[in-house]
């Protein structure tokens, strides 16, 4: 992408995610995630009203009068956006592929953690590291963030989340607000991964699918292409028994993982490319406040 190219889309981008974060989510984002602890601000007058275990003794007693101590919640927050750039990420059936939505959600969450003084970061994964950008403050960074991503070239094309949620615990030892953005097509065991990360991490699944990958179009024989592996296969999709396999398999592995996430107690959100996905990321939001 040439450079002049590449700016114009963050620019675009930055106004469109930039107003969302300021009009929606700037209030959800706040109550959703809360900071570390409550931490002492000032001292003030005594109020009736007030707790009493709030009072200031040393205070109130050089003073001769009540005086109460006052805490803060402490804000500062460490948002980690972890982002899986495997071959399945760029498909996309009509105007968005994956990466797409995976692009404008991250901008979302980077600008609305910027907002509230927050650093952010990120890790692209495959089936292995593929990028690491630390936890920082400020637009720019935020601005980095998004540029690497809509410029990344995955050196692999395959998944394996376990490799990077391992990783993402070894660098990051203090806990972090942490998004998973993927869409979890993943032949290997990552629960047991994510629920590890949970234990330590305020984690989130951000899960992105394609109406495409529920249902074939009753379309005679087509060729499927794995992005993840570069094999092909045919199908003959002018079959209903076909097309309803190929409906159960997608169904079911839905179920499999809808009720893994709720059983490990992790927060999940489903969005497709083919929908807006500012509702359900709002009522995620709303739930944890």
């Amino acid at each position: 992408m040439e450079t002049s190219e590449l700016l114009k889309k963050i620019r675009r981008l930055e106004i469109k995610t930039k107003g969302l974060t300021k009009h929606i989510f700037s209030g959800e984002y706040h109550s959703a995630f809360k900071g570390r602890g409550m931490a002492f601000s000032e001292v003030r007058d005594y109020t009736i009203g007030d707790e009493v275990r709030t009072i200031d003794w040393n205070v109130t007693a050089r003073y001769s009068s009540p005086y109460v101590k006052v805490f803060e919640e402490e804000r500062e927050l460490t948002v980690m956006l972890i982002i899986d750039v495997s071959g399945s990420s760029a498909f996309g059936s009509e105007d968005r592929s994956k990466k797409d939505v995976a692009l404008e959600v991250a901008a979302v969450l980077a600008f609305s953690a910027i907002a509230n003084n927050d650093k952010v970061g990120a890790l692209f994964i495959s089936d292995k590291v593929e990028r690491y950008i630390t936890p920082e403050k400020g637009k720019q960074h935020a601005l980095v963030i998004l540029r690497e991503l809509i410029e990344f070239k995955p050196t692999s094309q395959a998944t394996n989340l376990t490799e990077g949620l391992k990783f993402f615990r070894n660098t990051q030892k203090k806990r972090t607000i942490s998004f998973v953005i993927s869409d979890f097509i993943d032949e290997n065991n990552f629960m047991d991964a994510l629920r590890l990360t949970r234990k330590r991490h305020d984690l989130i699944a951000i899960k992105i699918t394609d109406d495409a990958e529920k249902e074939l179009p009753n379309a005679g024989f087509m060729r499927l292409f794995n992005a993840e592996t570069g094999e092909t296969s045919w199908v003959n999709s002018g079959s209903e028994e076909v097309r309803n396999h190929f409906e159960a398999i997608f169904n079911e592995r839905e179920k499999t993982i809808t009720t893994n996430f709720k059983r490990s107690g992790i927060d999940c959100v489903s969005l497709t490319t083919h929908s807006d996905f500012i509702p359900p990321l709002v009522q995620l939001f709303k739930r944890r406040s």
